[in-house]
């Protein structure tokens, strides 16, 4: 007797978050993509925003509202912009369907943090404590049982699969971290500081004030260790995807058998093998959902690099993972893209 295969929606489906989620979910052996919602492209078809897509996918937009949607799916992807979900949210939780939200909404516990990274009342804490902070390699158990995820953010996942086994053993409380990414971090519609002309040949750091995803690798790190302190600079790079992250920590440990112990079970971290390069390269995890993990240590220092792809491992593939914890599925279920090589 064949499974029933199990059905999704996605709400915001005109961004990039939407269309990695389809690029990946067209191919899921166990889903159903029942519906993509887009106000401003109802009616149309799928392939026509999302071209890769074309003879892949023969799915039209809906403008139906999400809550209805909701009432025949058994997950919903929020895959909208920042501060969208915050008046959304309250009504699915009345729904049957479980979520995971891509936005950076539901992934802090604390309003007063919230206010001040996004500059918005948050307004609805109560719907919240539902959710729980969407990294699989540190909260599997959690994620499986899960009403709600709030998916990490493409830094605030590199940084902390970076930072989470030091802060788990104990070994430092602080960390420098130089973080540098491409410009499909910042969404489908362009603005002057991230169109193509104006970040092709730059580079520059950004958000010298303070990244919102700060304050998410703080919580996810004290949740597996204790207080930890992290000094995070951003920079825009001439990259399209790709995250990097330098941790500097300052201690002298070997931070191999740290590693090798903490995501012993971690299907998509990829230590250095030995005798390898010690820094990974974000051409290596372009479209994929691996993190690539290099170590280097001197001067009383341990330096940890971490490379991902910002829009699968920072975005839809992590939020797969999720997905694929929640309903039953093998988390790699769908994920098991290789990159390129050149």
């Amino acid at each position: 007797m064949t499974t029933p295969k199990k059905k999704i929606a996605i709400v915001g489906g005109s961004g990039y978050g939407a269309a990695e989620l389809l690029r990946i979910l067209l191919f899921h052996p166990g889903i159903e993509i029942a519906a993509v919602c887009s106000q401003k492209n109802a009616g149309k078809p799928v392939a026509d925003v999302h071209r890769n897509l074309r003879r892949l996918c023969d799915l039209k937009f809906t403008g139906d509202a999400p809550e209805e949607v909701a009432e025949g799916v058994d997950l919903m992807f929020l895959a909208a912009p920042n501060l969208a979900s915050l008046e959304l949210v309250p009504r699915l939780l009345e729904t049957k369907a479980r979520i995971v939200d891509l936005s950076g909404d539901f992934r802090l516990r604390d309003a007063a943090a919230f206010k001040r990274y996004y500059k918005h009342e948050h307004g609805a804490m109560e719907a919240q404590k539902q959710f729980i902070y969407g990294l699989p390699e540190l909260f599997c158990d959690s994620i499986r049982s899960a009403r709600a995820v709030a998916s990490p953010g493409c830094f605030a996942t590199a940084v902390t699969l970076a930072l989470a086994p030091i802060a788990a053993e104990g070994a430092a409380e602080a960390a420098v971290v130089d973080a540098v990414t491409g410009s499909s971090g910042s969404g489908a519609t362009p603005a002057e500081n991230t169109h193509h002309p104006r970040r092709a040949n730059a580079f520059y750091a950004y958000k010298t004030d303070g990244h919102q995803h700060l304050p998410e690798i703080v919580q996810a790190l004290g949740d597996v260790g204790g207080p930890f302190r992290v000094h995070l600079q951003t920079h825009s790079a001439p990259l399209v995807r790709g995250i990097f992250v330098t941790a500097l920590v300052p201690v002298a440990i070997d931070p191999r058998p740290l590693f090798a112990r903490f995501y012993e079970r971690a299907y998509f971290v990829r230590l250095p093998i030995d005798g390898g390069s010690a820094s990974p390269d974000v051409a290596n995890v372009a479209n994929t959902n691996f993190a690539d993990v290099g170590f280097a240590a001197g001067d009383g220092v341990t330096r940890i690099f971490v490379a991902i792809d910002n829009l699968v491992k920072g975005g839809a593939g992590q939020a797969v993972q999720s997905m694929n914890l929640m309903l039953g599925f093998d988390e790699a279920t769908a994920l098991k893209m290789p990159g390129g090589d050149p």
